[in-house]
């Protein structure tokens, strides 16, 4: 008699309660212990859906067909008994980690909280082995598990995710996206880690990603899937050699490309900023020893009126401070330079003037559906900044407005009464997009808009970009850690490390010639990076 793969899926079909189309059909797949499966397809293809469906974390949806755990049937199983099946047989690395973690929880805590549940471990040594957890992941720094989820940036929220899923000792780790908000080099010690992890213990991975060159270097099996049906499974080097099937083929062919409009000469400088820097209170043992510790190194630079300038560089290096000073959103610590939007002080300005000009300058965040709010519908979410900016306006004008905003980014008019959980990650980002667009600013600050996205998916939304960017004469600031996306939508890129900017110059001039040894890492780590494109 053989032994049945770990999991299997038999033509398993997945129907949200109250749709008449089923979101998954007849998927039929097998995992064997120890082995790594990759699952790749746009953007609402089906493939989150699937993941949380082997969990079952979604109370409204219908599933037929069958789905099985080392023979055993998992559908009917009894509440009561998912909860050893959660986090100990099966563990799920999540895609968006500020919605998945507690942010009321230190992250330390959940990890051991992990620990705790499933190998029944005192406070102490479960601490120790969150710690441990932490380390593997490239966090070394013990102190980071005494911090709120809000205090970590994306990638380190990402890695904390990770340790948690590793921390019940899995049979199957599920990976939704589990590098997307890593930049390329902590991407490939993830990667390594997942491996190494794989190998140690029989661990058997699902991998669920849009980055094909990822899937590439980790997985021995790649399944396909287009509107919610398997297209192709095969062997990894066999697909991407020879793909059978033209959406395989297609996904294979998509990059972006380069779409960045041209700045019009003399173009005038919509944001001027000189010695912008920040520092957070690191505190010591006791509240009164208190200091700041600085993040964010004193820098300067403009931004002209239709040009997009990118800043990158790795996870924790200060991109995302960099956004939240310029907006004066950080609460705490103290930022000090002078920020100069419109020949206004922005730096300067307090209460209604400074809510007034905010107008001007809009964050696009890097997780849609963290920014979201789930409570709202999409009209309320989008028509939110002109009850502030526009309170005049009536209810059928706002809704006018608003219609008219969905359509300018790609989404139809009927979907005012859904809530954001309904819509796909690319479909999140343009509702996140078409919020800060309402209030008409000149300046947007795009924080890793494309980074859950998948390759075809991201040409799109930065097609539409540059569009909105030509019609509207729009400045973008683009944090990113993709340098194929700077190479499609950027003019100057400013690089930097550990709160320092190391490099800047136009994307060009910097891709072609980077002269600084950080910058040349970044480079030669990005495979979706493509010097020829520039010319």
């Amino acid at each position: 008699m053989s032994t049945p793969p770990l999991l299997a899926l038999e033509a398993l079909s997945l129907q949200f309660a109250g749709h008449a189309t089923p979101v998954v059909r007849e998927v039929t797949l097998s995992i064997a212990r120890g082995e790594k499966v990759a699952l790749v397809g746009e953007s609402g293809s089906g493939k989150s859906v699937l993941a949380r469906a082997l969990l079952q974390l979604d109370a409204g949806l219908q599933c037929q067909g069958q789905i099985r755990l080392e023979g055993q049937p998992l559908l009917g199983v009894p509440g009561v008994n998912w909860r050893q099946i959660r986090g100990h047989r099966i563990a799920m690395i999540f895609q968006e980690p500020m919605s998945a973690l507690n942010p009321l929880q230190r992250v330390g805590q959940q990890i051991a909280e992990v620990v705790q549940l499933h190998r029944g471990w005192p406070d102490a040594q479960a601490w120790q082995e969150a710690a441990r957890l932490l380390a593997q992941t490239g966090i070394h720094d013990a102190a980071k598990l005494q911090r709120y989820p809000h205090q970590l940036s994306g990638g380190q929220r990402q890695r904390v995710m990770i340790a948690m899923a590793l921390a019940g000792e899995p049979d199957l780790l599920i990976a939704d996206e589990p590098t997307t908000a890593l930049d390329v080099t902590v991407q490939a010690q993830i990667l390594a880690l997942l491996a190494q992890l794989q190998q140690q213990r029989g661990l058997a991975v699902l991998l669920i990603s849009h980055d094909l060159h990822l899937v590439r270097r980790f997985a021995e099996r790649v399944a396909v899937m287009q509107q919610g049906q398997l297209v192709e499974v095969a062997a990894t080097e066999t697909l991407f050699q020879a793909p059978r099937h033209v959406y395989t083929r297609q996904l294979l062919a998509a990059r972006p490309q380069r779409v960045a409009p041209a700045v019009a000469a003399g173009a005038p400088v919509q944001l001027a900023v000189q010695g912008l820097s920040h520092a957070y209170p690191a505190p010591g043992r006791w509240f009164w020893q208190s200091r700041l510790q600085t993040q964010l190194q004193p820098l300067d630079f403009s931004l002209a009126q239709g040009e997009t300038l990118a800043i990158v560089g790795e996870s924790g290096s200060g991109k995302t401070t960099l956004a939240l000073a310029l907006l004066r959103l950080l609460a705490a610590g103290r930022s000090s330079g002078e920020v100069r939007c419109f020949a206004q002080v922005f730096s300067a300005l307090r209460g209604a003037a400074l809510a007034r000009a905010r107008r001007h300058m809009q964050l696009v965040f890097q997780d849609p559906f963290a920014s979201l709010s789930p409570r709202q519908t999409v009209l309320e979410l989008v028509e939110e900044g002109l009850l502030v900016h526009a309170p005049a306006l009536s209810a059928a004008e706002r809704r006018e407005r608003v219609c008219a905003v969905l359509a300018e980014v790609g989404l139809p008019a009927d979907i005012l009464g859904r809530y954001p959980h309904a819509f796909s990650g690319g479909q999140r980002q343009r509702l996140a997009l078409a919020r800060a667009l309402i209030v008409e600013p000149q300046i947007l600050l795009l924080d890793e808009p494309t980074s859950a996205l998948d390759a075809s998916m991201q040409q799109q939304v930065l097609s539409l970009l540059a569009t909105l960017q030509a019609r509207r004469g729009l400045s973008y600031i683009l944090i990113t850690h993709d340098l194929a996306v700077v190479q499609a939508l950027a003019h100057q890129v400013l690089v930097l490390k550990d709160g320092v900017v190391v490099e800047r110059g136009p994307v060009a001039q910097v891709f072609a010639q980077p002269q600084q040894a950080y910058t040349q890492q970044l480079l030669q780590a990005s495979e979706g990076y493509a010097p020829e494109a520039l010319n």
